[in-house]
């Protein structure tokens, strides 16, 4: 697999250190397409994670958010012991073909800040997990006037140079 090499980069930007962090972890894991799964844009602040987990049942499957970090494990639940086995081998299956995955699987999604998980549902064999993009008040874009070094901002000095402008224009021009 190809390496990059992230160090320029790093002289020319402040405070990015965890998007290069992410673009590492990114090269050194092996995609997976088990289970698949879908991820949407409801509106501009609500997403939803859908994947397919057939077979699975809720204490099957094990959602956890560490450090914006959301990681999904899946693991079916087939411990028993030897007594239950030699019970259990006259209501086994002869399966001709298994199609249906109950392998188990780990699936991790990196939430950008302010991002929270407000629920995990399983329906119908889905596995649907809502986000929420809550950006708090101090953390949203604002207008920072400027000022000059006498302390007064630059709309106050716009206003008491405009009336002083409008007349030497209209002298300049002639009649």
């Amino acid at each position: 697999m190809t390496r990059f090499d992230l160090t320029p980069l790093f002289r020319t930007t402040v405070g990015f250190d965890r998007l290069f962090q992410l673009f590492d972890e990114m090269a050194d894991t092996p995609p997976s397409a088990y289970p698949p799964y879908n991820i949407e844009k409801i509106n501009e602040n609500n997403y939803r994670i859908s994947m397919a987990v057939a077979g699975f049942r809720p204490e099957d499957i094990e959602v956890e958010l560490k450090q914006n970090r959301l990681t999904i494990q899946g693991n079916i639940a087939t411990q028993q012991d030897e007594s239950d086995r030699q019970h259990d081998t006259t209501n086994e299956s002869n399966f001709l073909h298994r199609g249906i995955a109950e392998r188990a699987f780990s699936k991790q999604f990196s939430l950008a800040e302010h991002v929270r998980v407000e629920k995990a549902q399983l329906e119908n064999g889905l596995l649907h997990i809502e986000l929420l993009r809550d950006i708090p008040e101090e953390a949203k874009p604002k207008r920072i006037p400027v000022q000059t070094t006498n302390g007064s901002t630059k709309q106050a000095l716009k206003k008491t140079f405009e009336p002083t402008i409008a007349p030497a224009v209209k002298q300049a021009q002639p009649a």
